[in-house]
């Protein structure tokens, strides 16, 4: 799969590994050192992916993700020795679309950089009459863009795919499981069983998705929990 991936990462050795195996799958790697490199290196290639290490020397992987999030909607997939539920919660609440702990398997993590690729890469524009329109919010996939009374508001890739699959068909119930591979294709080709992380990780982008877009998070009026079950969107797009 072609494709633009930056990897930002201190160690040569895990530039050189994770390198190896997304060039085997057809992808050109732009290594990085530090996070002003990989800042100055996306804002001069067409990136359509970043693995981001946490521990970078000159700034964290969290802030380099806050300040990549601010402009740019391209896929990032943290990398990181800490393995703490809170961490992985952390990085996604800051825009991550995926999380890997290290040390890990180089071939996992391609499978899942090809699978936020194929994401990113292929999907598709429709006609702007099919732009989703719910009470005050209007999602355009022609622009990838979401708009609350007329103001933009900026979701992750991840947001706007569980947002996108909501909206689409309004009154139809989720699973958390659907959602996950929904924003990671890995798990819905490999048919393995949710685990607790993946549900987690909705449940944060759904957490995040709330606050963007509920006058009361607490009481949300678009995405519903349905117990046991999953969610539903309850508008019906005009």
């Amino acid at each position: 799969m072609q494709g633009n991936v930056l990897i930002a990462d201190d160690d040569p050795k895990v530039v050189e590994e994770l390198s190896l195996y997304l060039e085997n799958s057809g992808m050109r790697v732009f290594p990085a050192e530090n996070g002003l490199t990989a800042l100055s290196t996306l804002q001069r290639n067409s990136i359509q992916l970043m693995l981001l290490d946490v521990m970078l020397p000159d700034m964290s992987g969290y802030e380099l993700l806050k300040r990549i999030r601010s402009e740019s909607p391209v896929p990032i997939i943290l990398l990181s020795a800490k393995g703490q539920d809170s961490d992985r919660i952390l990085g996604l609440d800051l825009g991550a679309d995926d999380y890997i702990v290290k040390p890990f398997n180089p071939l996992e993590v391609a499978a899942r950089a090809r699978a936020q690729l194929r994401r990113y890469l292929t999907l598709a524009p429709v006609p702007k009459e099919q732009v989703l329109t719910a009470g005050e919010l209007r999602l355009d996939p022609a622009s990838l863009t979401l708009t609350r009374r007329g103001a933009l508001i900026p979701v992750t890739l991840a947001e706007y795919k569980i947002l996108f699959r909501l909206m689409r068909s309004p009154g139809e119930v989720f699973s958390k499981r659907q959602l996950y591979a929904c924003i990671n294709l890995t798990a819905a080709e490999s048919g393995r069983n949710t685990m607790e992380s993946d549900e987690n990780t909705v449940m944060v982008h759904i957490s995040k998705i709330r606050e963007k877009i509920e006058d009361d998070p607490r009481a949300p009026r678009y995405i519903k929990t349905v117990r046991n079950q999953g969610y539903r969107f309850a508008y019906r797009p005009r």
